[in-house]
């Protein structure tokens, strides 16, 4: 790692250095919290976690090459590089923040309420076609995982895609102080976190927190079609590019056709023309991503062959909106975590599918005190589609059931509307059969703590693919 030297890093993190005095001029070739990751010449940054300790694992990081570990205390026996330091989380931060002042490297940085994820796959898809790039690898996008994405950066890489997440107040300044980004993406803002930022406006406070460390001649892109950011008029003196479906947006898209699951086609109309795309995967808000992938690829001079050519390579990450074909099912796994912004976009794709379609959703978290209401008005909203089956889980998903329940009544339509109390009572009953319609496509969607890639696996594992 260029710069990365141990005297740079203990002064970028306010440590105390124990070591080989010779051995401060060098470089170490990576930085990880994960003992298996280390290989010879790694830094090893000991952390304490709920339910593992790293500083257990010292001796064997120090066995397999490591060159030095930084750690809140000394293992008895010093037989290696060390720099102590008071709280290892916030020198894994210092350090990434250190190292990223340093790099030319221009950073896109990626918040919102929901979709950062797609967005970052279709802005890296895109820019990949022309530039060495690096992109937040899962969901490495809290305050461990940005720090350990900057620190993956290399002399070859030419622009780093990240993906930014918080849940409180404060979290976005300490992210942006790391990263620094020159472009910062804003995909909307939602009913996400309530429990800790109490309504949208605080949503877009604490997202907004993201441009306190942009670089002063960044770019901001929104999302034109939210009722909330399309007010951001400027930031440090500039106007935000907006995209969107509406017209009035800088970039926007007509002509969409949608192919159920296959994706859709669209025109892209841009600054400099207008052009068509193929979108490979289903729904409205992935031509959205379309669009500001294009917006940026534009902005480093990508030519429209290269930016279509991007978009249409995009695929499926598992756990968002990952399709999966089996004997038995048309499978959308989209349960890596859940809203009500991302379960209204997930209902608009399933009714998009044809044939019969069946949700099952889970409870989602974090959603304060109008949480009940909000699984009410996600049932009613699943009834309204018109699908074939609504499938509720979880003790707030009562309150899904009996708004689904609720709307059925009024339209009057066929929906059957279910509920289960827990995971394995859904479970035993879909074993004994008979509950999911041979042939259906059935999405598969709940926040994480759910734990719906149980039901993910067992529905693979009990339906192989075709």
């Amino acid at each position: 790692m260029d710069y990365m030297t141990l005297e740079h890093m203990t002064k970028a993190c306010g440590g105390i250095y124990y070591g080989a005095e010779e051995d401060k001029q060098k470089e170490v070739s990576g930085v990880v919290l994960d003992s298996r990751l280390v290989g010879a010449g790694y830094c090893f940054i000991a952390t304490k976690g709920e339910r593992v300790d790293g500083h257990s694992f010292i001796g064997q990081v120090l066995e397999k090459g490591a060159l030095c570990v930084i750690c809140e205390c000394l293992p008895e026996e010093r037989k290696g590089n060390f720099i102590l330091v008071k709280d290892s989380f916030r020198a894994l931060q210092d350090v990434a923040a250190w190292y990223r002042s340093m790099l030319s490297v221009p950073v896109v940085g990626i918040t919102g309420s929901v979709g950062k994820t797609s967005t970052k796959e279709f802005i890296a898809g895109v820019l990949s076609r022309k530039f060495c790039v690096l992109k937040t690898e899962g969901n490495y996008n809290n305050e461990v995982g940005v720090p350990l994405t900057l620190l993956r950066i290399r002399r070859e890489h030419e622009i780093a895609v990240v993906e930014m997440g918080i849940n409180h107040f404060g979290e976005m300044r300490r992210l942006s102080r790391m990263a620094r980004p020159d472009v910062c993406v804003l995909t909307n803002i939602g009913e996400c976190h309530l429990e800790f930022l109490h309504s949208k406006a605080g949503v877009l406070q604490a997202k907004s927190e993201i441009f306190e460390y942009m670089q002063d001649d960044g770019m901001v892109y929104v999302n034109g079609d939210d009722e909330m950011l399309r007010n951001i008029e400027r930031v440090k003196n500039r106007p935000p590019v907006t995209y969107g479906m509406e017209r009035r947006n800088d970039y926007y898209a007509d002509q969409v056709s949608y192919r159920g699951l296959s994706g859709s086609s669209a025109v892209i109309h841009t600054k400099t023309g207008a052009f068509p795309v193929q979108i490979g995967l289903p729904g409205e808000h992935m031509v959205r991503n379309a669009l500001v992938a294009a917006a940026i690829g534009r902005q480093f001079g990508m030519t429209q062959e290269e930016i279509r050519e991007g978009i249409a390579a995009v695929g499926p990450v598992n756990g968002r909106s990952h399709i999966v074909e089996l004997k038995h099912y048309t499978l959308i796994d989209d349960c890596y975590n859940a809203n009500p912004v991302s379960m209204r976009a997930a209902l608009d794709m399933l009714s998009h599918a044809g044939g019969r379609t069946v949700a099952i959703l889970g409870d989602m978290g974090e959603l304060g005190e109008k949480k009940n209401k909000y699984h009410k008005e996600v049932g009613a909203y699943a009834v309204q589609k018109n699908i074939t089956g609504l499938i509720c889980v979880g003790s707030l998903s009562r309150f899904m059931y009996q708004g689904g329940c609720k709307a059925k009544s009024k339209t009057l339509n066929n929906t059957f509307v279910q509920y289960y109390e827990t995971l394995e009572s859904l479970l035993e009953r879909i074993e004994s059969g008979g509950l999911l319609p041979d042939g259906a496509t059935i999405l598969v969607k709940a926040s994480h703590s759910m734990g719906f890639s149980r039901l993910v696996e067992w529905l693979c594992d009990n339906s192989p693919p075709l």
